[in-house]
């Protein structure tokens, strides 16, 4: 069967049976709700009566079994009834004794007759409304006890009535006009099916269902295969498509529908969502590094929107960082070896000539406190942060740089976090040697010192390091010196890297708010002022009194 004929038959149901049970709903509460109406009319015409003081002096006269037939047909009460039943309507009024005699009725053959209907509720001094059959037919009554003031028991009773068959009457008008107004209804609603029936066809290009059903599953297949994030949004900033992988690599929960604004996306993401880059840009995206370019798509002249690919390169930065600190540790054993060489030739050759005391001398001052590669060194009690301190040293001299300890370098304990310690020290310390590499006096300060931390609950205390970089360099060269931590901001370049530089900065910065800890500039520097200043403060990455 063709797409149309099935979407015409399946809405046309769809209107029948909404239309079906929408007029069963209102035809049953049409009946509950004239049904009530007429109650409470004959609730309220029985309450008039027995609040009538003529009424209860009536009643209160004509007690007992054994009354005057004659008498009650033509007593005012007989009139008074019979006047209120015809100006009002009802089918009757009906006036009894506290015996259940009638005192007043319609049919004056049933006056002074027991009622056929069960009086006990009334006569118990309850207001009894019911559906019921009794001599003049079904009918909707309300029965109300008649009080006399003093008395707590009732001396009679009024039922009102009002007859079922106009009830019906009234409930089939209301039937006839809502089954009309369904009709019309129907008839609009099946026009309209047969309008969106072939609007359908011409905005699915004539495929079918099975045809479009495919296309999905096959889109499905592949977005979700890829190792890579996709996410397209339209002319509109509006995300219409994003596999798994994208919404993971930038953070993005967002329904498909959602506005770009309301993604989330970083603000380098963002730039690249609204311009085309087909280059592959690096970001950072929460506690990742990623890879993101981006595509304009057009189609018949018409702009459709853009594709952003997302691939991550967290896992190749972070071990670009280890193997940075490897490289750092062999150049400085390196070096270290190459001197140690060049010292054990000297003593060979003190020895050789039989120069005893020279010899000595000359290890006496291999052994002293002149023997180490950086002055103060000692003072960073923790082996894995020494050994850092001492390579970082050796590449500076490498460089024509100086690398000293600060005066108030003091760590104790054991490092709880080696990569993330090595990573932020080792870059600002890295960005130091090339700022002060070609200066007069090329020189690098590091101070390190450890700040008493908290106590944790097996009662070992971690406390915060506190690392301060400043450099003999030109200062920051940028206007404002916030921007050396903007993703994608350097004046260093390097081909090799896909996306470009810029990006360790924002990275050490990155890293320490991790952790709880921050990286922030305490002087810029620049012309008359000298070389800039790092700080960062490292919560919780020393184990006082641990070691490694």
């Amino acid at each position: 069967m063709r797409l149309r004929t099935q979407v015409l038959l399946l809405q046309l149901a769809v209107i029948a049976v909404s239309l079906g049970v929408g007029f069963g709903v209102v035809v049953y509460g049409s009946d509950d709700r004239v049904r009530d109406e007429y109650a409470q009319r004959a609730l309220a015409i029985a309450q008039t009566m027995a609040d009538d003081p003529d009424v209860v002096a009536s009643v209160a006269a004509h007690q007992g079994t054994d009354l005057d037939r004659a008498e009650l047909v033509n007593s005012s009460l007989q009139r008074q009834a019979t006047a209120v039943a015809r100006s009002t309507g009802a089918l009757f009024v009906v006036i009894a004794n506290a015996d259940g005699i009638r005192l007043a009725h319609p049919d004056i053959d049933e006056v002074g007759v027991h009622v056929s209907t069960d009086p006990s509720r009334a006569l118990a001094g309850q207001i009894d409304i019911t559906t019921d059959r009794g001599t003049l037919g079904d009918s909707v009554r309300a029965k109300v006890p008649i009080l006399q003031p003093g008395l707590t028991r009732p001396i009679g009773l009024v039922s009102v009535g009002v007859s079922t068959q106009k009830l019906t009457r009234d409930t089939r008008r209301d039937i006839l006009a809502t089954g009309l107004i369904a009709l019309v209804a129907l008839a609009v609603g099946a026009v309209g099916s047969v309008l969106l029936a072939r609007r359908w066809r011409r905005l699915t290009l004539g495929l079918e269902p099975d045809d479009l059903a495919e296309l999905v599953r096959e889109q499905r297949a592949v977005l979700h295969s890829l190792d890579d994030g996709v996410l397209a949004v339209d002319s509109a900033n509006v995300l219409r498509v994003a596999n798994e992988r994208a919404r993971r690599l930038l953070e993005v929960s967002a329904p498909v529908g959602t506005s770009v604004d309301a993604l989330g996306l970083t603000p380098r993401v963002r730039g690249v969502v609204e311009t085309p880059t087909p280059e592959p840009v690096a970001a950072t995206v929460g506690d990742r590094i990623v890879l993101v370019s981006s595509h304009r798509v057009t189609a018949d002249g018409r702009d459709l929107g853009m594709v952003l690919s997302v691939v991550d390169r967290t896992d190749v930065e972070e071990l670009t960082r280890e193997v940075d600190a490897v490289r750092a540790m062999s150049v400085a054993l390196r070096a270290q070896r190459h001197e140690t060489a060049n010292r054990m030739h000297v003593l060979a050759g003190l020895l050789r000539h039989d120069n005893v005391d020279e010899a000595r001398a000359y290890l006496d001052d291999l052994t002293g406190p002149h023997a180490r590669t950086v002055d103060g060194i000692e003072n960073v009690d923790e082996p894995h942060l020494q050994a850092f301190l001492e390579a970082k040293a050796s590449h500076a001299r490498e460089r024509g740089v100086t690398l000293r300890l600060g005066p108030q370098t003091w760590v104790a304990g054991a490092l709880t976090d080696a990569v993330t310690v090595t990573a932020v020290v080792g870059n600002l310390v890295d960005n130091a040697i090339d700022a002060a590499a070609g200066s007069a006096d090329a020189e690098l300060e590091v101070e390190l010192l450890t700040d008493p931390g908290t106590d944790a609950e097996d009662g070992t205390t971690y406390a915060t390091l506190l690392v301060t970089v400043a450099d003999s360099g030109p200062g920051i060269a940028f206007d404002d010196p916030a921007e050396v931590f903007t993703e994608g901001v350097t004046t260093k370049t390097d081909p090799a890297v896909p996306g470009g530089r810029g990006m360790g900065m924002s990275i050490v910065r990155q890293l320490a708010r991790r952790i709880g800890g921050d990286v922030t500039i305490a002087e810029p520097g620049g012309t008359g002022r000298g070389g800039a200043v790092f700080v960062a403060r490292l919560p919780g990455v020393i184990e006082e009194g641990g070691r490694s």
